[in-house]
């Protein structure tokens, strides 16, 4: 009790340093980074600002968590806070009041599938990835940037995924029911377009094949399919090709059981709302630039990807590598 009295008239007597930043040590050449744990005292936490230079006396950080408090400390919240410039100590209770914590950052791109996904959370330090990933929903975990706080779980993250999905849907499909043929579409949408305006005409292709009983030929779902049995070495070969599997596309006709990827909204859009075209086929252009020569004809498209093989062939033109679908001739 004495303590906090002696506080007390610490905070009366020098109440400025308390709502001024000249009791800090200013700006910090880099982002300083201070894990708060769980049930630290107000004490601890003071000499831990105070031991890295965020505070320049322990006691002013005390006496304004005592002023916060109302002759009580505030609560502070735990977790990861990171530090650019100078605050006052009552700033910085009330930043550790709201629990204002760093969040860190992990993009994952359009069209990465459950296997990227291993990859990308194991870099930026989730913990086991590959067990829930392996179970989780192939196509509905939304590609996105999402912010989190330190110590949030891999089955968090897919949680927030999965909600960002629904969000997606909503917004391009305009309604709750989730249609899965068309979002198994729109992943191989996802996987074959490099160019915006052409996701709706390859979605039409492929509802156009679908409608005439014409399998999909769909590299993508080749790699999926190889990816699946650990068989994939990142590029398509006859084998691949001739497998038996549920997603090789070029064996079975119609979609594959469920999407290969998680598609944007963009890709879901061009699958709800596809181009009115009668293209059956479509193959890379050899320029580099992603886009795609649509044909209707088979003799059209082999045209075309003789065009390509010889752009492949002169080096002024050789495009940038693609996914194999790009590449391939799609006819049957």
């Amino acid at each position: 009790m004495k303590r906090i009295v002696a506080l007390l008239m610490l905070a009366a007597a020098g109440g400025a340093v308390i709502y001024q930043t000249s009791s800090v040590h200013g700006t910090f050449a880099e982002p300083l980074l201070l894990e708060i744990e769980r049930g630290s005292s107000t004490w601890s936490v003071a000499r831990q600002l105070a031991a890295a230079g965020v505070v320049s006396r322990p006691e002013w950080f005390v006496a304004a968590s005592l002023i916060a408090g109302r002759t009580r400390p505030a609560r502070i919240q735990a977790g990861e806070y990171e530090f650019r410039q100078a605050a006052s100590p009552m700033d910085l209770v009330r930043r550790f009041v709201r629990g204002d914590v760093h969040l860190r950052e992990v993009v994952i791109p359009e069209g990465s599938n459950r296997f990227d996904l291993v990859r990308i959370l194991s870099s930026a330090g989730f913990r086991d990835p590959e067990a829930l990933l392996m179970k989780a929903p192939e196509g509905y975990l939304f590609p996105a940037t999402y912010r989190y706080a330190k110590g949030t779980t891999t089955a968090q993250l897919l949680g927030q995924m999965e909600t960002r999905f629904k969000q997606a849907w909503r917004q391009a499909a305009g309604a709750e029911q989730v249609k899965p043929d068309i979002v198994t579409l729109a992943s191989l949408v996802e996987k074959e377009a490099r160019v915006a305006e052409e996701r709706p005409v390859i979605a039409s292709v492929y509802l156009n094949r679908l409608a005439k009983g014409i399998k999909l030929d769909c590299d993508p779902t080749v790699i999926y399919a190889a990816l699946l049995e650990g068989k994939y070495r990142g590029t398509i070969y006859r084998s691949d090709l001739d497998r038996e599997h549920p997603y090789n596309t070029y064996r079975l006709k119609g979609l594959p059981p469920g999407p290969i990827a998680n598609p944007g909204v963009a890709s879901l859009r061009a699958a709800l709302k596809p181009a009115a075209t009668e293209y059956l086929f479509f193959v890379a252009r050899p320029d580099g630039s992603g886009r795609h020569v649509f044909s209707k004809t088979i003799a059209e498209h082999n045209r075309a990807v003789t065009d390509y093989r010889r752009g492949q062939q002169t080096p002024t033109t050789r495009s940038t590598p693609q996914s194999p679908s790009g590449k391939r001739n799609n006819a049957d």
